[in-house]
């Protein structure tokens, strides 16, 4: 029988340079998009698919994400006293009872599939997602995570999601050529990391959701430093595929790259449009204000 798919981990480890100076001291993951950082909505993504345990892979100046994510007496405290209970309300979602948070620092910076393997101690040998928050993804009804679990559930595949990019864009990414098409899935033939678009297999390309067996824990183990002189999650993806089927997983949703300074800015506009108090104010401001372009 197959094991449900209880954690997440979030490598969250990065120093966030490209949104220096604001990330001197805030961790980028904690940047918001309107009302909520970047790491809740990810977290509220893994809650959505059924997930209750959080394993954060963090680094050095990282304790906000550490801070997020613990009771608040004193600030709950002081909203009870004012009678602010819709403010309370929304702070105690932060953190739901059933939600287990594990907290492992990655010693050095050394790469995305170090980052997982440091969560190994903490996930053992169950299936698990990975979700990276600076690709933020909007799916009104399921969410991306959640579909990905219900794949993995029908297939006990690993599951990678998967989109369409520019081919000129190829060398940002993982890039896979998949078999036969099921719908919306296939089977990995070829994975590689970063390619340059002249020998890139496909645009179809891997963004940060992945649902895992533990079978990839062995196979990071024995991967050598890969593009960029990092141990790369996808050379072990590579090598996992010798021995069971991974599958490539085109999601429904909006993916947005909250990791780049215009994918955050694109998201902060079309998530202040859906936003059920601001939406309607922020739209007509923006009729407003394009008037004067």
């Amino acid at each position: 029988m197959t094991k449900k798919v209880t954690k997440a981990v979030f490598p969250v480890a990065g120093l966030g340079t490209r949104f220096l100076p604001a990330t001197k001291a805030v961790p980028k993951e904690m940047l918001p998009i309107v009302d909520k950082p970047l790491m809740q909505y990810a977290v509220e993504e893994a809650l959505a698919a059924g997930i209750d345990t959080m394993v954060f892979i963090t680094g050095r100046s990282k304790n906000a994400i550490m801070e997020h994510y613990d009771k608040a007496y004193e600030m709950e405290k002081e909203l009870e006293a004012r009678n602010k209970t819709a403010i309370l309300e929304q702070l105690r979602t932060i953190l739901p009872s059933h939600l287990k948070c594990v907290f492992i620092r990655q010693p050095e910076a050394l790469g995305l599939g170090h980052a997982v393997l440091c969560a190994l101690p903490a996930v053992g040998d169950e299936p698990f997602a990975v979700i990276l928050p600076d690709d933020l993804i909007y799916d009104g009804t399921r969410g991306c995570v959640k579909q990905m679990v219900d794949l993995y559930n029908q297939t006990g595949s690993s599951v990678l999601a998967v989109e369409r990019v520019d081919p000129k864009e190829t060398d940002k990414y993982g890039i896979v050529r998949i078999g036969e098409s099921k719908g919306k899935y296939a089977p990995i033939e070829h994975i590689v990391e970063k390619p340059k678009p002249e020998v890139a297999p496909s645009n179809l390309a891997v963004v940060g959701r992945y649902v895992l067996t533990p079978a990839i824990f062995d196979k990071i183990k024995n991967t050598g430093r890969g593009a960029g002189g990092e141990i790369q999650l996808t050379d072990a993806i590579a090598d996992l595929m010798k021995d069971e089927t991974v599958l490539a997983y085109e999601f429904d949703g909006i993916r947005y790259d909250s990791g780049a300074k215009l994918g955050f800015l694109v998201a902060q506009v079309e998530y202040g449009l859906r936003h059920p108090e601001l939406g309607e104010g922020f739209k007509a401001y923006l009729k407003e204000f394009a008037k004067t372009l």
